[in-house]
């Protein structure tokens, strides 16, 4: 989980850095494109995956990760009961 933090957030990090040579070139169109379908995505999972890993941080090794998993698996929802 901490791994695919850190490549969502390159990921966040390059397409910022795609926003600000399109905005640079003056061009709205693809300045808009990136905000509207890629960089509200990487936000929101940035946020969950980092919600993840401090969740993983507090169960620690063993049965804690097993359940983790288990719900993640299953779903909220199964995992829960």
């Amino acid at each position: 989980m901490e791994l695919a933090l850190s490549l969502e957030r390159l990921v966040n990090e390059k397409l910022l850095n795609l926003h600000s040579v399109a905005a640079r070139a003056n061009d709205p169109n693809m300045t808009e494109f990136i905000e509207n379908h890629f960089l509200t995505e990487q936000v929101e999972a940035i946020k969950k995956i980092s919600e993840y890993v401090a969740q993983l941080r507090r169960v620690g090794k063993g049965h804690g990760v097993w359940h983790f998993d288990q719900v993640l698996l299953h779903g909220e929802e199964n995992g829960a009961a």
